[in-house]
């Protein structure tokens, strides 16, 4: 960790004093150009993770990752004429009220309120950050949502609390009169549109909140992938001195803030509903300027269950905190986490920017707070970490072993603790006795419920391949192997099976699952060999040479057997039986990352110009049976490059993708290469798998 923390954190320290200074010129954060698939908005956990899928973000409602609807709106009033600037009107469904949704249907007599939009100057994402630009008549407004995912803080990675700040300023010098007004709908905490819910309004220490959850209130009885948390509750609030609440049917809301009836805002017949709208007004009066913000947040009550066990979120891992100490941490944080958050970015995009260019840097902020959200982070009954991933737009698998390893380089680079906090429940299930095989589990069950693999193919050259590589990456970055000496006995365990099985993999299914099972495959073979290489590096941290050299010699005696059986003259092939045939070798990464040189550079000196030759418009193909592609792949394989110029090559491609494919969702990392259309996938962590040329850089000690 210490490692870690001289590399990246004085340069935020830097940037931190610049702010202090109040030297805004000497703090410039370079604009991202990218034109999003999607844009995060509000990114706390896989279930609250809202996003807005256009161009400009009154076009359209915003969404939950799945692509439901989960609105929000928000209006600007000036001198009497509103702006909407977040959302549109007509994207809810009214529901009967006792939930039958044969019954379903748009409200008829429904009115255009917010018919007028503000103009939307620009857009900006940064890593923990995502920053609008509004012109709403003769007032600017900027609009930021931020999650303040900054992983030396496992308080704050945890925190599940998001800000909404706005900035406004008359742009013709004058005062001006402003209202703002925030709609919000229940589906923020239902699953499904028929569901009942209750919502309300209330006051706190100082503040004012809106609260909306369902009547039935099934604590983890939601799971799998396409599904959104139905327990629990949602909070919006506001500082309450110039805020006024209400709960109601959406059309007395607008019609009210519209006319300025305060009446309605402030009734008690007004603060509590079944399956209604609720919505802050804040009278700003007459300004030249005003700032303020609104925190959004979710108390998910239990997170998952782990082996039987209902945990608590790790915020509340103790049970002696509740939602609103977390609000008003949040609250009294905001300042100076403002400060430490664009700092991060500044420092992260200048490092991603030096390491693989802007169009890489780029990328790399829009993975940031996809690759975060995707996890949950809650404490085992042992005091263990545990970073339970989602494996979004799958099968909705928790803890998936493959879906740890393309991420983790985002996360060895920032907080190794939370690599750990990935493998643990594998190495638990492993060690308690509740997985009896000889290789790892590919998973620990169906998110939210860890109670064991659910994934019906196995893995087994690739899960103990992909445990043991991270758990010498984790050493790598830490610089010790303590992590490996808990487990020493299961790592023995899975290296001798890649020993045993892994130069010429049988009939099976890799990471790449959804191409099908393919026996010999080259690839995987070399996942194996370096799984063996990193048993042999860790046992040489540990302090034992003998044993370090033999496994380190088996794997260099491995690849080179590999490249007999992979040759196919100006490439390797894609399995040893399938002469005529290619596939991108990133596994090879980690041989450069870790300088272990198993396999000669002929290999990659080989791999890199063919690569290039059959890429397409998009991307280069994940191999020669289809012209999708996985986006995470390519870029470990452009780390293989020699020098930025080559890296850049398969960067552009991809880069290219996502600022122009018309399927606007959160970041794909399966798509095609000759046309612009995702395949499927789309939010998922594995996108933490950019950061491998910045993981590069870092191991380095550049």
């Amino acid at each position: 960790m210490k490692i870690i923390k001289s590399w990246i954190f004085p340069g935020v320290l830097m940037v931190l004093l610049l702010l202090s200074c109040n030297n805004k010129e000497a703090y410039h954060i370079d604009k991202n150009e990218l034109r999003a698939p999607a844009y995060p908005l509000v990114t706390i956990d896989p279930y609250t993770s809202v996003w807005s899928f256009g161009d400009n973000l009154y076009d359209s409602s915003l969404k939950h990752w799945t692509g439901q609807n989960f609105p929000l709106i928000g209006v600007v009033k000036v001198d009497g004429v509103p702006y909407r600037f977040m959302g549109i009107e007509d994207d809810d469904l009214m529901v009967s009220m006792n939930g039958d949704t044969s019954s379903l249907s748009v409200e008829e007599d429904r009115v255009s309120y917010f018919t007028q939009t503000a103009r939307q100057l620009s857009v900006d994402v940064q890593p923990t950050r995502t920053i609008y630009q509004f012109a709403c008549g003769p007032v600017q407004l900027d609009l930021t949502f931020t999650a303040p995912f900054l992983m030396d803080d496992l308080e704050l990675v945890a925190r599940p609390v998001n800000y909404l700040s706005y900035e406004m300023k008359a742009d013709d010098g004058n005062t001006h009169n402003v209202e703002l007004y925030i709609e919000v709908s229940p589906r923020w905490a239902m699953n499904l549109p028929n569901q009942l819910s209750v919502s309300e309004t209330f006051t706190k220490d100082g503040f004012v909140f809106l609260k909306s959850g369902t009547q039935q209130q099934n604590i983890l009885g939601t799971k799998g992938d396409d599904v959104r948390i139905d327990w629990g509750y949602f909070y919006l609030g506001a500082d309450g001195h110039n805020t006024l609440a209400a709960v109601g049917n959406p059309n007395e809301l607008r019609e009210s803030f519209l006319k300025g009836d305060t009446d309605f805002y402030s009734g008690v017949a007004n603060t509590k509903g079944e399956n209604q709208r609720m919505a802050l007004v804040c009278s700003l009066g007459a300004i030249r300027k005003s700032e303020g913000r609104f925190l959004i947040g979710y108390d998910d009550i239990f997170s998952i269950q782990y082996f039987g066990e209902n945990l608590r979120p790790y915020w509340n891992r103790k049970g002696t905190e509740t939602i609103l100490s977390q609000f008003h941490k949040a609250n009294s944080d905001y300042e100076k986490l403002m400060k430490r958050c664009m700092a991060f970015d500044y420092q992260l995009m200048k490092e991603a920017a030096e390491t693989g260019g802007r169009k890489y840097a780029e990328l790399c902020a829009l993975a940031y707070r996809q690759a975060i959200a995707a996890h949950k982070l809650v404490e085992a009954p042992n005091k263990d970490l545990l970073f339970l991933s989602k494996e979004n737009s799958s099968n909705g698998s928790i803890g998936t072993v493959d879906i740890t390893y393309p991420s983790a380089p985002l996360f060895l680079l920032y907080n190794p603790e939370l690599v750990k906090g990935m493998l643990n429940p594998i190495f638990y299930y492993n060690e308690s006795g509740r997985w009896t095989k000889p290789f790892a589990a590919h998973d620990v069950g169906t998110y939210p419920l860890a109670n064991g693999e659910t994934y019906v193919g196995e893995m087994p050259i690739e899960e103990s391949g992909n445990m043991l590589i991270l758990t010498a990456s984790i050493a790598a970055v830490e610089g010790n192997a303590d992590y490996a000496r808990k487990h020493w006995k299961t790592l023995t365990a899975w290296a001798d099976y890649l020993l045993n099985n892994g130069l010429d993999p049988a009939n099976q299914l890799c990471t790449d699952d959804f191409a099908g099972h393919l026996a010999h495959n080259a690839n995987l073979s070399i996942k194996a060999i370096l799984g063996v290489a990193s048993y042999g590096y860790l046992a040489g941290n540990l302090g034992n040479k003998e044993l370090s050299e033999s496994y380190m010699q088996k794997a260099k005696e491995m690849a080179l057997e590999w490249m007999k059986m992979a040759d196919d003259g100006d490439h390797y092939r894609l399995a040893f039986d399938k002469p005529g045939t290619w596939s991108q070798k990133y596994n090879l990464v980690w041989d450069k990352l870790m300088d272990w040189r198993i396999f000669p550079d002929k290999v990659v000196q080989t791999e890199i110009p063919y690569y290039l030759s059959v890429q397409n418009k998009y991307g280069l193909p994940l191999d020669n049976r289809e012209t999708y592609t996985k986006t995470d792949w390519i870029i470990w394989t452009a780390t293989l490059a020699p020098d930025m110029e080559t890296f850049e090559k398969f960067i552009d491609p991809v880069y290219l993708f996502m600022a122009t494919t018309p399927d606007r969702v959160p970041m794909t990392d399966w798509m095609y290469t000759d046309r612009p259309e995702v395949k499927v996938f789309r939010a998922r962590s594995v996108v933490g798998g950019y950061f491998m040329k910045m993981l590069e850089r870092r191991l380095k000690g550049e």
